[in-house]
């Protein structure tokens, strides 16, 4: 396990990717998410199962975070954690913070859904039903942000920062499920973006909560400075 001085997220950099994710929320709210949504439901896209299959494992990873971490806790107490179990308990940690957070947040936007699904819910497609609606206490205005994307963010950011080789896979992840979100209607490219910004910093944060970080290329060459 590295010092966790080694990687210090700074309020700057907070504060500089809070800003980058507003401006590309909102011009995805003004330019983009319409026009997908309709694109997408003109070409059936979510009939397709493959697009469906893509959103199956955020909500089937969450079901067994808890046994996950149960199993790790008690573990704990024969033994200390080793880099990779940590490293997963943080993952753990992180997705459910992210989800929580999301679900408060999404509380607060109240934004209606591309589609209507159940309950007659007022959506875009249905009823042209598009916008903002705060603190409306209802599923059917808690499109904003993406869970899907917050778990899987936050979850990826604790793998890309403690294991660098395996990005690749984490930007997989990424893009599968956000190809699945959009394949389905499920949500609007804003509700995406913020949710996998909201995941990335909690993921990253927790992160450095927990001391795992990867050492600075300096340390590596000279392990003893």
């Amino acid at each position: 396990m590295q010092d966790k001085e080694d990687f210090q997220p700074s309020p700057r950099a907070l504060i500089l990717t809070l800003l980058l994710g507003f401006v590309l929320c909102t011009v995805c709210y003004i330019m983009v998410d319409r026009p997908v949504a309709f694109f997408v439901h003109d070409h059936a896209w979510n009939h397709v199962p493959f697009f469906r299959w893509l959103t199956l494992p955020p909500p089937i990873v969450q079901a067994w975070t808890p046994a996950v971490l149960t199993v790790c806790v008690i573990g704990r107490i024969w033994k200390p954690f080793p880099q990779w179990e940590l490293a997963l308990v943080t993952a753990c940690i992180s997705l459910l913070l992210a989800d929580q957070f999301r679900e408060s947040l999404a509380f607060v936007c109240g934004r209606a859904w591309p589609e209507t699904w159940v309950n007659n819910n007022p959506s875009l497609i249905g009823n042209g039903t598009f916008g903002f609606y705060p603190f409306r206490s209802s599923t059917e205005y808690s499109c904003f942000p993406s869970g899907h994307a917050a778990r899987i963010g936050a979850a990826a950011a604790v793998v890309w920062i403690v294991y660098p080789k395996w990005r690749w896979a984490c930007l997989f992840v990424m893009t599968a499920t956000a190809g699945g979100l959009l394949g389905m209607n499920y949500h609007f490219l804003s509700d995406i973006i913020a949710g996998g910004f909201i995941g990335g910093i909690i993921g990253t944060y927790t992160t450095y909560s927990f001391g795992l970080v990867i050492p600075r290329a300096e340390d590596q060459q000279n392990p003893k400075r």
